[in-house]
């Protein structure tokens, strides 16, 4: 009897005290979904600079202290939803409004709302590391990561403490670890406060190759790496962002996304070192997703969606296609009306929009800019436009 009551008590001990490896969920994507007995193929999404200038914000006020941005969204949330995995760069903070107001450019400060529509559309993970990160000092860090985490989104690129920031996030995706890693060139000049550089995680190779060595101990298969570099406007990647790209692929990145620049600039794919894929992927900026600007090249935006494959008998992982979907914003704000929508180069555009004959010429104008830029050095058969 006595070493029944013994077992009984280490079995409970057990069972009430584990806890399993810890990896970052979400409901959408965290149920192991069917496969077939030989592979699984998994889809990420991932768009470009998601922004918020005060015109913005203006159209979507509803009242005096309320906002909806999920209109804007409409045509491309089946589309961002549809994927195992979506996420994209935060170029603004969430800090309140008792902390300076709503602002726009230069210093971004955004209602909370943006975050709650960011999750309704489908995404699942937002990047926070860029250069205005700390448009609202510290105090825009911690309210924005707050607000993230309220919306059960996941966030890389700042943090609240050291622990937080050495906490590598892998992302299990129906069987496929994927770690995702963030940084920037640096914050416009508004300083990190002494003591405290894990708020936003700056481009440094040692720190850049701690944390891919990390994933990989950590049991990540791949690892995602995300920059904010590069010049403004520039279509055409500059030497400082080939440099970057170039170290770390010797460091062992498998995929490598960029911002900042506000515009679209090239794929391409490349030879991996010291990592799982054979062949890597790089997209040197993702261009503006949703934003005010209206230059040309600043208003298209673009949805890649990489369809990654692993191979159960062989364990080998490949990136087995790449499609991309070029989007474009409307804007409309006048004392009559402020509208804001992305609209994809697709059929699944709301057709109860009548664009004028400017706006036509502008959108198709901007989905063949982005054709031309996203195919420019890269005539790969896995690199195709997305169809309905």
């Amino acid at each position: 009897m006595k070493i029944i009551i013994i077992t009984i008590s280490i079995l409970s001990f057990f069972i009430f005290n584990y806890q399993a490896p810890f990896e970052y969920k979400t409901t959408k994507w965290s149920i192991q979904n069917e496969r077939s007995d030989s592979s699984v193929t998994i889809t990420i999404s991932v768009v470009g600079d998601l922004m918020c200038h005060s015109p913005q914000f203006e159209s979507a006020r509803i009242s005096k202290d309320s906002f909806d941005f999920v209109p804007p969204f409409k045509n491309i949330k089946s589309l961002l939803s549809l994927s195992d995995f979506t996420f994209g760069n935060l170029e603004t903070v969430t800090a309140g409004k008792e902390n300076g107001g709503y602002t726009g450019y230069p210093f971004f400060n955004t209602p909370a709302s943006y975050i709650t529509a960011l999750k309704d559309v489908g995404f699942d993970l937002l990047v926070t590391a860029n250069n205005h990160s700390l448009d609202r000092k510290e105090t825009g860090i911690i309210r924005t990561i707050d607000e993230i985490k309220k919306n059960n989104l996941s966030y890389i690129g700042t943090f609240l403490s050291e622990k937080d920031r050495d906490s590598i996030r892998i992302y299990n995706i129906k069987g496929i670890k994927i770690a995702i890693l963030a940084y920037s060139y640096g914050t416009n000049g508004n300083p990190i406060p002494n003591g405290k550089s894990y708020l936003v995680n700056l481009i440094d190779f040692n720190l850049i190759e701690k944390d891919i060595l990390s994933a990989r101990k950590s049991g990540a298969e791949l690892v995602l790496v995300h920059y904010h570099f590069g010049e403004e406007y520039k279509r055409e990647p500059v030497r400082s962002q080939i440099d970057v790209v170039n170290k770390t692929i010797t460091l062992g990145a498998d995929i490598i996304i960029g911002g900042h620049p506000h515009v679209i600039e090239p794929v391409k794919f490349y030879k991996t070192q010291n990592a799982k894929l054979g062949t890597g992927f790089v997209a040197y900026s993702m261009g503006n997703f949703f934003s005010n600007q209206s230059k040309r090249y600043t208003d298209a935006g673009l949805i890649l969606t990489l369809n990654i494959t692993k191979y159960f008998d062989t364990n080998n992982i490949e990136i087995s296609k790449i499609n991309y979907l070029p989007t474009w914003v409307l804007k409309r704000n006048t004392v009559n009306e402020k509208k804001y929508v992305i609209i994809p180069a697709s059929n699944n555009s709301d057709t109860t929009i009548n664009l004028s004959k400017y706006e036509l010429q502008r959108m198709n104008q901007a989905f063949d800019d982005t054709r031309f830029i996203i195919t420019k050095y890269c005539k790969n058969k896995k690199l195709e436009e997305q169809r309905d």
